[in-house]
């Protein structure tokens, strides 16, 4: 059967993809944050993983504020990546995993969420990013990959905790799906930032460090942060952390911390990113050795 044997988390700050495109991540200013990911582009290439369950937002690319989507699922063969305004990003189109999506999509609704189904989707820096900073410029992704926009945008936003029982039941609807695939999930965005408004180039250090140590053994206390908090905190754009939520639940009650990265700031946010895999699957790999 399929089996999520790992979770990530990242920022997918746009100016990152813009230094990455440019050739820039050498740079002075940009080298730390490309050093933080230089672990997981290794780790990778020994995983291989076959399909990633890719949780992000769109940033009004492919959804216009008129209509937005509490979950929408990425249905489609493959995935462009979007004009934001100065041009599509030259990396690879997406391909999805059109089997594992459908089976997902009737599961989750059977699970009681009601999501919309994107038969074609344009994808933006929230998705591509991440693909960038995991695997490096290529001349197509390694991993099929199935979209998951979560409106962090337009009021009402969900809660955390809706989204950690999305994890759960993606977590069930994996387990239930014949093939013998490894799946990752990722969240993505965040961390503390705010662009605009009095606040604007706000970052919080120690609430995001808090809720790195969160993802581990205190999920609990991360799934009662509200709206409020999140705006109070860690600034608008904050809120993009519930999706590392949806990661989260997914891999099951107990986690081991192969790998985590912070750093502050990369344009006007703070950077995190962390790899977690279910215990369950590091006591399999132990006794395969």
């Amino acid at each position: 059967m399929a089996r999520i044997t790992a979770g990530i988390a990242t920022s997918h700050v746009p100016a990152i993809g813009a230094a990455f495109d440019q050739g820039r991540s050498g740079d002075d200013y940009w080298a730390p944050v490309f050093a933080g990911y230089d672990w997981v582009k290794e780790w990778e290439k020994s995983e291989k993983p076959d399909v990633v369950i890719l949780c992000y937002n769109d940033h009004a690319s492919a959804m216009m504020l008129d209509v937005v989507p509490t979950f929408a699922l990425g249905m489609a063969e493959e995935f462009t990546p979007a004009d934001e305004g100065w041009g599509a990003r030259e990396v690879p189109v997406v391909q999805g995993h059109i089997e594992l999506a459908a089976h997902l999509a009737e599961q989750l609704v059977l699970d009681d969420f009601d999501l919309t189904l994107m038969n074609s989707l344009d994808v933006d820096h929230g998705c591509t990013v991440p693909l960038s900073l995991m695997f490096g410029k290529v001349a197509e992704w390694p991993v099929k990959v199935i979209p998951l926009a979560v409106n962090v945008t337009q009021f009402p936003t969900p809660s955390g905790n809706r989204c950690w029982m999305l994890g759960e039941a993606i977590a069930h609807a994996v387990e239930s799906f014949p093939e013998d695939l490894n799946v990752q999930i990722w969240g993505t965005g965040g961390m503390s930032h705010q662009l605009q408004g009095p606040r604007a180039g706000l970052i919080n250090p120690e609430f995001d460090n808090s809720f790195l140590d969160g993802l581990i053994d205190d999920t609990d206390r991360l799934r009662a942060i509200t709206r409020l908090d999140y705006l109070r905190e860690s600034g608008t754009e904050g809120i993009e952390l519930i999706m590392w939520l949806i990661m989260r639940a997914a891999l099951g009650p107990d986690v081991e911390e192969l790998h985590r990265f912070y750093h502050v700031p990369a344009s006007n946010t703070a950077v995190g990113h962390i790899v977690l895999r279910p215990k369950s699957i590091g006591a399999l790999a132990q006794a395969a050795e």
